[in-house]
């Protein structure tokens, strides 16, 4: 039986199959740009690969869109029926992601710990638990996660990274630098450790010295697909904001975040909405930003393929005047949490509904309602996922209506901010 990159065994009688299946796991790992293009040559070598068609199927769900999901469907069912003749780990994998596109995140979680297990060098696997912790709110167990396969992968940067990241979410700032600047030395283009190391820069205060490391870096990020691209540059904006340089920060934005977006893709939208909220958070003057980026949400209404995605969506289509677009979201969302699978049903309806309520409101500047209905759910915001850095934004939002739910005028931050510059 063939091997994959890993030292797996793969059920394919293809050795050119094989190579293109490395080069997948190569790319998936690295956050590589062209692991769609690896994934269907390997399915090209050999259609009948089980586990060529489940890293395909997983590969589309994690973009996280309707129409993306359906070629997984379709992907998850050739793996299925190519599964009795698989191994135990590929059956496995095929189960995992089966439950991940039935919503229940629980059985995904508990086959991609078995596998963690029995087979610790599938790292493949361990980087979509990780994913699922990550958005369940679930550092400890992100963390856990990497460290459970860390004797099998002493020397992979991949898995340094990945547990570089899972320690700064738990607080562990000191550790997480330091594995993650050596997976770095390890392979410089590693750039989630890269990330990782940001986050640590960021939430240290850090500023000049995380400009420093991300902008040294970031030649690396050509090879990336446009999330981590983004995010990347994302994380260079934010500590530009934390200078005051705003014109930097609209500038990254422009050319750098939305810029470089696939703009119909969930995940670069959420970077770019929370970028120009930050900003207006400030009182800077986004122009009409909001107004082209909402263009591109119309397809987001009735997905809910995460909550934190849908709040991002919310709050852009709002602040864009999209009342329409934003009552039938909501509607469709709260429809949505009552029939989510029970394992997440709660943040839904506890957390991610009231969100969203306070959300509209504060972007309508509708302050009392927002800082009463966002009160509640502060302390429950980890069950949104997202890293700390991201949540943050929600708590600064909740913040901002406070301070001005006792002024009877009702202007958003940026536009009274535009009205004072206009008064001096």
């Amino acid at each position: 039986m063939l091997k994959d990159i890993q030292d797996l065994a793969v059920t394919s009688v293809s050795p050119i199959a094989i190579v293109h299946l490395n080069d997948f796991v190569q790319q998936a790992l690295g956050y590589g740009k062209d692991a769609e293009v690896a994934i269907s040559q390997a399915l090209a070598a050999d259609p009948s690969c089980a586990i060529a068609h489940a890293y395909a199927a997983a590969h589309f769900l994690s973009q996280e869109n309707a129409v993306d999901r359906s070629q997984a469907i379709r992907h998850l069912q050739s793996a299925q029926q190519y599964a009795r003749q698989a191994t135990q780990r590929e059956q496995w994998y095929i189960q995992a992601i089966a439950a991940w596109a039935a919503g229940a995140i629980d059985r995904a979680i508990q086959w991609h710990e078995a596998i963690a297990q029995s087979y610790p060098q599938d790292l493949i696997s361990v980087q979509q638990g990780q994913y699922h912790y990550f958005y369940r709110g679930e550092a400890t167990n992100l963390k856990r996660l990497a460290e459970t396969v860390l004797p099998a992968n002493a020397n992979n940067h991949y898995l340094y990274g990945m547990l570089a990241f899972g320690l700064e979410q738990c607080g562990a700032l000191q550790q997480a630098e330091t594995i993650g600047r050596r997976a770095v030395t390890m392979n410089r283009h590693d750039s989630w450790a890269q990330h990782a190391v940001a986050h640590v820069l960021e939430t240290q205060g850090r500023v000049a010295e995380g400009i420093a490391w991300m902008e040294h870096h970031a030649d690396t990020w050509v090879a990336c697909n446009s999330m981590l691209l983004t995010h990347n540059w994302w994380h260079v904006a934010l500590y530009y904001l934390k200078q005051g340089d705003w014109q930097t920060v609209l500038e990254l934005y422009d050319t750098r975040v939305w810029g470089h977006a696939r703009k119909e893709t969930p995940k670069d939208q959420v970077g770019a909405i929370a970028l120009l909220l930050r900003l207006e958070l400030q009182g800077v003057d986004v122009g009409d930003r909001w107004q082209a980026l909402s263009s591109y949400l119309r397809f987001r209404l009735h997905e809910h393929a995460l909550p934190f995605q849908d709040l991002h969506a919310l709050y852009a289509m709002a602040r864009a005047g999209k009342m329409a677009w934003v009552a039938e979201m909501l509607d469709s969302l709260q429809a949505h949490a009552q029939t989510v699978d029970r394992s997440q049903r709660r943040a839904w309806l506890e957390v991610a509904v009231p969100t969203a309520q306070g959300l509209i409101a504060h972007a309508q500047a509708d302050w009392g309602l927002a800082a009463t209905t966002l009160k509640p759910v502060m302390h429950r915001l980890q069950e949104l996922g997202g890293s700390h850095t991201q949540r943050a934004l929600f708590k600064q939002i909740y913040q901002n209506a406070q301070r001005h739910a006792t002024t009877s005028v009702r202007l958003h931050p940026a536009i009274m901010s535009r009205q004072l510059l206009i008064a001096v």
